[in-house]
Protein backbone atom coordinates (compact mmCIF):
# COMPACT_ATOMS: atom_id res chain seq x y z
CA UNK A 1 0.00 0.00 0.00
CA UNK A 2 2.80 2.37 0.91
CA UNK A 3 4.49 1.73 -2.43
CA UNK A 4 1.27 2.39 -4.31
CA UNK A 5 0.67 5.67 -2.45
CA UNK A 6 4.28 6.70 -3.13
CA UNK A 7 3.91 5.85 -6.83
CA UNK A 8 0.63 7.74 -7.06
CA UNK A 9 2.17 10.82 -5.46
CA UNK A 10 5.15 10.63 -7.82
CA UNK A 11 2.83 10.15 -10.82
CA UNK A 12 0.51 13.08 -10.19
CA UNK A 13 -0.65 13.48 -13.79
CA UNK A 14 -1.04 9.80 -14.67
CA UNK A 15 2.01 9.33 -16.87
CA UNK A 16 2.05 5.57 -16.33
CA UNK A 17 -1.18 5.34 -18.28
CA UNK A 18 -0.42 8.17 -20.71
CA UNK A 19 3.05 6.85 -21.61
CA UNK A 20 2.73 3.08 -21.43
CA UNK A 21 5.80 0.87 -21.40
CA UNK A 22 4.74 -1.31 -24.33
CA UNK A 23 6.09 0.27 -27.51
CA UNK A 24 8.74 2.87 -26.73
CA UNK A 25 11.32 0.53 -25.12
CA UNK A 26 11.17 -1.91 -28.03
CA UNK A 27 11.58 0.81 -30.65
CA UNK A 28 14.55 2.24 -28.76
CA UNK A 29 15.96 -1.29 -28.41
CA UNK A 30 15.82 -1.75 -32.19
CA UNK A 31 17.53 1.60 -32.70
CA UNK A 32 20.23 0.68 -30.16
CA UNK A 33 20.85 -2.64 -31.89
CA UNK A 34 21.29 -0.92 -35.26
CA UNK A 35 23.62 1.62 -33.66
CA UNK A 36 25.70 -1.22 -32.21
CA UNK A 37 26.01 -2.80 -35.67
CA UNK A 38 27.13 0.52 -37.15
CA UNK A 39 29.66 1.00 -34.37
CA UNK A 40 30.96 -2.54 -34.88
CA UNK A 41 31.34 -1.92 -38.61
CA UNK A 42 33.40 1.18 -37.97
CA UNK A 43 35.65 -0.61 -35.47
CA UNK A 44 36.05 -3.64 -37.74
CA UNK A 45 37.01 -1.47 -40.71
CA UNK A 46 39.67 0.30 -38.68
CA UNK A 47 41.01 -2.96 -37.25
CA UNK A 48 41.24 -4.65 -40.65
CA UNK A 49 42.94 -1.61 -42.18
CA UNK A 50 45.48 -1.45 -39.36
CA UNK A 51 46.29 -5.17 -39.64
CA UNK A 52 46.62 -5.01 -43.41
CA UNK A 53 48.85 -1.95 -43.35
CA UNK A 54 51.06 -3.36 -40.60
CA UNK A 55 51.48 -6.61 -42.52
CA UNK A 56 52.01 -5.00 -45.92
CA UNK A 57 54.22 -2.13 -44.80
CA UNK A 58 57.50 -2.28 -46.68
CA UNK A 59 56.57 -5.52 -48.44
CA UNK A 60 57.22 -5.85 -52.16
CA UNK A 61 56.17 -8.66 -54.46
CA UNK A 62 58.04 -9.44 -57.65
CA UNK A 63 56.34 -11.50 -60.34
CA UNK A 64 58.59 -13.36 -62.77
CA UNK A 65 56.79 -14.95 -65.70
CA UNK A 66 58.17 -18.12 -67.31
CA UNK A 67 60.59 -18.50 -64.36
CA UNK A 68 62.46 -21.57 -65.65
CA UNK A 69 63.45 -20.01 -68.97
CA UNK A 70 67.03 -18.77 -69.39
CA UNK A 71 67.67 -15.21 -68.35
CA UNK A 72 68.98 -12.55 -70.68
CA UNK A 73 72.40 -13.18 -69.16
CA UNK A 74 73.24 -16.84 -69.79
CA UNK A 75 73.98 -19.18 -66.93
CA UNK A 76 70.86 -18.81 -64.77
CA UNK A 77 67.11 -19.08 -65.04
CA UNK A 78 64.99 -15.96 -65.04
CA UNK A 79 63.87 -16.36 -61.44
CA UNK A 80 67.38 -17.13 -60.19
CA UNK A 81 68.78 -14.10 -61.99
CA UNK A 82 66.11 -11.87 -60.48
CA UNK A 83 66.75 -13.27 -57.00
CA UNK A 84 70.47 -12.59 -57.30
CA UNK A 85 69.90 -9.02 -58.44
CA UNK A 86 67.33 -8.32 -55.71
CA UNK A 87 69.61 -9.65 -52.98
CA UNK A 88 72.38 -7.38 -54.22
CA UNK A 89 70.25 -4.23 -54.20
CA UNK A 90 70.64 -1.82 -51.26
CA UNK A 91 67.57 -1.37 -49.06
CA UNK A 92 66.04 -4.76 -49.93
CA UNK A 93 66.16 -7.59 -47.39
CA UNK A 94 64.85 -11.11 -46.80
CA UNK A 95 64.16 -11.81 -50.46
CA UNK A 96 62.75 -15.29 -51.03
CA UNK A 97 60.70 -17.15 -53.59
CA UNK A 98 57.31 -18.49 -52.56
CA UNK A 99 57.17 -22.27 -52.73
CA UNK A 100 54.64 -24.06 -54.91
CA UNK A 101 52.68 -24.97 -51.78
CA UNK A 102 52.50 -21.34 -50.64
CA UNK A 103 51.49 -20.19 -54.11
CA UNK A 104 48.80 -22.86 -54.31
CA UNK A 105 47.48 -21.79 -50.92
CA UNK A 106 47.12 -18.22 -52.15
CA UNK A 107 45.28 -19.30 -55.29
CA UNK A 108 43.06 -21.98 -53.75
CA UNK A 109 40.26 -19.62 -52.59
CA UNK A 110 39.74 -18.57 -56.21
CA UNK A 111 40.81 -21.61 -58.23
CA UNK A 112 39.75 -24.42 -55.91
CA UNK A 113 41.34 -27.87 -56.05
CA UNK A 114 42.99 -27.09 -59.39
CA UNK A 115 45.51 -24.94 -57.54
CA UNK A 116 46.66 -27.98 -55.52
CA UNK A 117 46.84 -30.74 -58.12
CA UNK A 118 48.70 -28.72 -60.75
CA UNK A 119 45.97 -29.09 -63.38
CA UNK A 120 45.86 -25.41 -64.27
CA UNK A 121 45.93 -24.78 -68.03
CA UNK A 122 48.51 -21.99 -67.66
CA UNK A 123 52.00 -21.84 -66.23
CA UNK A 124 52.16 -19.90 -62.99
CA UNK A 125 54.75 -17.17 -62.56
CA UNK A 126 57.28 -17.22 -59.76
CA UNK A 127 56.55 -14.86 -56.88
CA UNK A 128 59.37 -13.30 -54.89
CA UNK A 129 58.63 -11.41 -51.68
CA UNK A 130 61.10 -8.91 -50.27
CA UNK A 131 61.07 -6.30 -47.52
CA UNK A 132 62.03 -2.75 -48.47
CA UNK A 133 63.99 -0.87 -45.83
CA UNK A 134 65.49 2.60 -45.67
CA UNK A 135 67.37 3.47 -48.83
CA UNK A 136 65.43 1.17 -51.15
CA UNK A 137 64.62 2.42 -54.63
CA UNK A 138 61.03 2.91 -55.72
CA UNK A 139 59.21 -0.06 -57.33
CA UNK A 140 59.35 1.46 -60.82
CA UNK A 141 63.14 1.84 -60.70
CA UNK A 142 63.56 -1.70 -59.37
CA UNK A 143 61.33 -3.05 -62.15
CA UNK A 144 63.42 -1.25 -64.77
CA UNK A 145 66.62 -2.86 -63.47
CA UNK A 146 65.12 -6.35 -63.19
CA UNK A 147 63.58 -6.12 -66.66
CA UNK A 148 67.07 -6.19 -68.13
CA UNK A 149 67.69 -9.69 -66.80
CA UNK A 150 64.12 -11.00 -67.09
CA UNK A 151 61.94 -8.95 -69.44
CA UNK A 152 58.34 -8.65 -68.29
CA UNK A 153 59.13 -8.80 -64.56
CA UNK A 154 56.53 -6.92 -62.49
CA UNK A 155 57.19 -5.23 -59.14
CA UNK A 156 54.35 -4.27 -56.83
CA UNK A 157 54.23 -2.79 -53.35
CA UNK A 158 51.43 -2.37 -50.86
CA UNK A 159 51.95 1.39 -50.77
CA UNK A 160 49.76 2.04 -53.80
CA UNK A 161 46.87 0.28 -52.06
CA UNK A 162 47.38 2.09 -48.76
CA UNK A 163 45.75 5.33 -49.94
CA UNK A 164 42.77 3.48 -51.36
CA UNK A 165 42.37 1.49 -48.17
CA UNK A 166 42.60 4.65 -46.08
CA UNK A 167 39.89 6.28 -48.20
CA UNK A 168 37.68 3.19 -47.91
CA UNK A 169 38.15 3.05 -44.15
CA UNK A 170 37.38 6.76 -43.80
CA UNK A 171 34.21 6.39 -45.88
CA UNK A 172 33.05 3.40 -43.81
CA UNK A 173 33.66 5.30 -40.58
CA UNK A 174 31.87 8.37 -41.92
CA UNK A 175 28.92 6.21 -42.95
CA UNK A 176 28.85 4.60 -39.50
CA UNK A 177 28.92 8.02 -37.85
CA UNK A 178 26.06 9.17 -40.08
CA UNK A 179 24.06 6.07 -39.14
CA UNK A 180 24.65 6.74 -35.44
CA UNK A 181 23.42 10.32 -35.86
CA UNK A 182 20.36 9.17 -37.80
CA UNK A 183 19.58 6.52 -35.19
CA UNK A 184 19.85 9.10 -32.42
CA UNK A 185 17.54 11.48 -34.29
CA UNK A 186 15.01 8.72 -34.96
CA UNK A 187 15.09 7.67 -31.31
CA UNK A 188 14.58 11.29 -30.23
CA UNK A 189 11.68 11.60 -32.67
CA UNK A 190 10.06 8.45 -31.31
CA UNK A 191 10.37 9.77 -27.76
CA UNK A 192 8.91 13.12 -28.85
CA UNK A 193 5.93 11.39 -30.48
CA UNK A 194 5.32 9.32 -27.35
CA UNK A 195 5.54 12.43 -25.16
CA UNK A 196 3.16 14.34 -27.42
CA UNK A 197 0.70 11.47 -27.20
CA UNK A 198 0.98 11.57 -23.41
CA UNK A 199 0.45 15.34 -23.41
CA UNK A 200 -2.63 15.00 -25.56
CA UNK A 201 -4.05 12.27 -23.33
CA UNK A 202 -3.46 14.21 -20.11
CA UNK A 203 -4.10 17.68 -21.51
CA UNK A 204 -6.90 18.59 -19.10
CA UNK A 205 -4.96 17.53 -16.01
CA UNK A 206 -1.87 19.40 -17.18
CA UNK A 207 -3.85 22.55 -17.91
CA UNK A 208 -5.38 22.42 -14.42
CA UNK A 209 -2.12 21.99 -12.51
CA UNK A 210 -0.39 24.49 -14.79
CA UNK A 211 -3.14 26.99 -14.12
CA UNK A 212 -2.79 26.40 -10.38
CA UNK A 213 0.85 27.48 -10.59
CA UNK A 214 2.83 24.34 -11.38
CA UNK A 215 6.17 25.27 -12.90
CA UNK A 216 7.01 24.28 -16.46
CA UNK A 217 10.15 22.60 -15.15
CA UNK A 218 8.15 20.40 -12.76
CA UNK A 219 5.85 19.15 -15.50
CA UNK A 220 8.73 18.71 -17.95
CA UNK A 221 10.76 16.82 -15.37
CA UNK A 222 7.94 14.33 -14.78
CA UNK A 223 7.60 13.59 -18.49
CA UNK A 224 11.38 13.54 -18.94
CA UNK A 225 11.83 11.12 -16.05
CA UNK A 226 9.26 8.73 -17.49
CA UNK A 227 10.73 8.98 -21.00
CA UNK A 228 14.25 8.54 -19.66
CA UNK A 229 13.36 5.32 -17.82
CA UNK A 230 11.54 3.81 -20.82
CA UNK A 231 14.35 4.78 -23.21
CA UNK A 232 16.97 3.39 -20.82
CA UNK A 233 15.15 0.05 -20.75
CA UNK A 234 15.17 0.00 -24.55
CA UNK A 235 18.85 0.91 -24.70
CA UNK A 236 19.66 -1.86 -22.24
CA UNK A 237 17.71 -4.44 -24.26
CA UNK A 238 19.41 -3.42 -27.51
CA UNK A 239 22.80 -3.25 -25.84
CA UNK A 240 22.43 -6.73 -24.38
CA UNK A 241 21.25 -8.20 -27.69
CA UNK A 242 24.15 -6.79 -29.72
CA UNK A 243 27.31 -8.44 -28.25
CA UNK A 244 26.23 -12.09 -28.83
CA UNK A 245 25.28 -11.31 -32.43
CA UNK A 246 28.52 -9.43 -33.01
CA UNK A 247 30.51 -12.29 -31.49
CA UNK A 248 28.79 -14.73 -33.85
CA UNK A 249 29.51 -12.50 -36.87
CA UNK A 250 33.11 -12.16 -35.72
CA UNK A 251 33.41 -15.94 -35.55
CA UNK A 252 32.10 -16.26 -39.11
CA UNK A 253 34.52 -13.60 -40.35
CA UNK A 254 37.52 -14.93 -38.43
CA UNK A 255 38.92 -16.62 -41.52
CA UNK A 256 38.94 -13.28 -43.33
CA UNK A 257 40.42 -11.30 -40.46
CA UNK A 258 43.35 -13.53 -39.50
CA UNK A 259 45.50 -15.70 -41.68
CA UNK A 260 45.23 -18.73 -39.43
CA UNK A 261 42.02 -20.72 -38.99
CA UNK A 262 39.73 -19.54 -36.20
CA UNK A 263 40.82 -22.40 -33.97
CA UNK A 264 44.47 -21.52 -34.41
CA UNK A 265 44.46 -17.96 -33.21
CA UNK A 266 42.36 -15.25 -31.72
CA UNK A 267 39.92 -15.68 -28.91
CA UNK A 268 36.32 -16.36 -29.77
CA UNK A 269 33.02 -15.43 -28.20
CA UNK A 270 32.45 -12.26 -26.23
CA UNK A 271 36.07 -12.29 -25.06
CA UNK A 272 37.16 -11.68 -28.65
CA UNK A 273 35.17 -8.45 -28.99
CA UNK A 274 36.78 -5.04 -28.48
CA UNK A 275 36.08 -3.56 -25.03
CA UNK A 276 33.92 -0.82 -26.54
CA UNK A 277 31.52 -3.39 -28.03
CA UNK A 278 31.43 -5.46 -24.85
CA UNK A 279 30.38 -2.30 -23.00
CA UNK A 280 27.45 -1.59 -25.33
CA UNK A 281 24.81 -2.43 -22.67
CA UNK A 282 26.14 0.35 -20.45
CA UNK A 283 26.89 2.78 -23.27
CA UNK A 284 23.53 2.49 -25.00
CA UNK A 285 21.58 2.50 -21.75
CA UNK A 286 23.15 5.83 -20.79
CA UNK A 287 22.90 7.23 -24.32
CA UNK A 288 19.24 6.24 -24.68
CA UNK A 289 18.42 7.69 -21.25
CA UNK A 290 20.08 10.98 -22.18
CA UNK A 291 18.28 11.15 -25.53
CA UNK A 292 14.96 10.37 -23.85
CA UNK A 293 15.48 13.05 -21.22
CA UNK A 294 16.49 15.78 -23.68
CA UNK A 295 13.77 14.94 -26.22
CA UNK A 296 11.07 14.94 -23.55
CA UNK A 297 12.28 18.20 -22.01
CA UNK A 298 12.31 19.98 -25.37
CA UNK A 299 8.91 18.60 -26.36
CA UNK A 300 7.11 19.38 -23.10
CA UNK A 301 8.57 22.86 -22.67
CA UNK A 302 7.66 23.77 -26.24
CA UNK A 303 4.13 22.46 -25.72
CA UNK A 304 3.72 24.42 -22.48
CA UNK A 305 4.92 27.64 -24.12
CA UNK A 306 2.22 27.29 -26.75
CA UNK A 307 -0.28 26.52 -24.00
CA UNK A 308 0.28 29.87 -22.37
Amino acid sequence: MARRRHASRADRIGLRAAMADRLLPFVVAAMSFLAALALAGSIAAGTLATRWLSGAQGLMTIEVSNPSAPAAAAGASRVDAVLQMVRAMPGLADARRLSDTELAGLLKPWLGAAADDGSLPIALPAIIVVHATTGAADPASIATVLDRAAPGTLVDSGSRWADRLAELTASIRASAAAILVIVALVAASVVAVAVRAGLAQRREAIEIIHGLGALDSDIANQFAGRAMRLAAVGGLIGGLAAPPVLAWLGHLAAGLIIAAPPSAGGSGGLAGLPPLLVATPVIFTLAAALIGWIAAQVTVRGWLRRLT
